[in-house]
């Protein structure tokens, strides 16, 4: 019989995370690092799902209903993860849950196994000396990526994480001298995937090819050490997903967002 478990172990989350190693890598990267709590149902002698509950609920597995109660509880910004996961989550729990700013369903996960043909950029890790830089960048790809101004909303916090970011080496660079050309970081890396976000280029550069050459010599750069890059994306978003099928990703599930604020 399936029951609740309000404190999994961590081999059983990683355990779980590791049959579904893409849509999965956000919960065993988290997971590995004790950032945040996590909840799950299991059945027998195995979880059948798991919610991770801190700035964003992530849901996966079969029986996320039963999240509900405890997904209510807190003041989450989006609800986001594998599709079926989150609807289920959501019509459980949307009665105790903020009225959202967008839903985005169906939104395309990309994944890449073989290194695309060399950019031959300039492309690097980032430094603290380009903080300044970065943050400015950062906030304009999640404003256009989210349609929220999280900068204006906490200068200090956002400043933060990009600083976290580029320590922990999770943010990346193609710089011409004057501004930032491309830019991404990686919202989660395990051993078998690495996930990427805020894919981002210059607007006012945007439509010269820097944006495929940014992006395959960073897949080139992490799949040198992991098997799998992927990423999710709006599905209304041609560019991109041009940009992704254009260095060889594959179109793998989809995922669902319902941003709060």
């Amino acid at each position: 019989m399936a029951r609740l478990v309000k404190r999994p172990r961590l081999s059983q989350i990683l355990d779980f995370c590791a049959e579904e190693p893409i849509e999965r890598v956000f919960l065993e990267d988290v997971a590995r690092r004790g950032l945040g709590r996590f909840a799950a149902v299991r059945d027998g002698g195995r979880l059948t799902a798991i919610c991770h509950m801190g700035a964003n609920l992530v849901p996966s597995g079969r029986g996320t209903a039963a999240f509900a109660g405890l997904a209510t509880g807190g003041d989450a910004r989006m609800l986001v993860g594998e599709e079926r996961a989150v609807t289920e989550l959501w019509e459980a729990a949307r009665a105790g849950l903020p009225e959202p700013l967008e839903d985005r369903p169906g939104q395309p996960v990309y994944s890449l196994e073989r290194p695309p043909k060399a950019g031959e950029t300039e492309l690097r890790a980032a430094r603290l000396d380009d903080l300044d830089a970065l943050v400015a960048a950062s906030a304009a790809a999640y404003l256009e990526e989210v349609g929220v101004d999280a900068y204006a909303r906490d200068p200090a916090l956002f400043e933060w994480r990009t600083r976290v970011q580029i320590e922990e080496g999770r943010s990346w660079l193609w710089s011409d001298g004057e501004g930032i050309r491309f830019k991404a970081e990686a919202s989660a890396w395990t051993e078998r995937a690495v996930q990427l976000q805020q894919v981002w280029v210059d607007p006012d550069l945007r439509g010269r090819g820097y944006g495929k050459r940014g992006l395959a010599d960073l897949c080139r750069l992490l799949l040198a050490r992991t098997p799998a890059v992927c990423l999710f994306v709006r599905p209304d978003n041609a560019p991109a997903i041009a940009l992704y099928e254009g260095i060889g990703m594959r179109r793998t599930i989809a995922y669902r967002s319902l941003i709060f604020g």
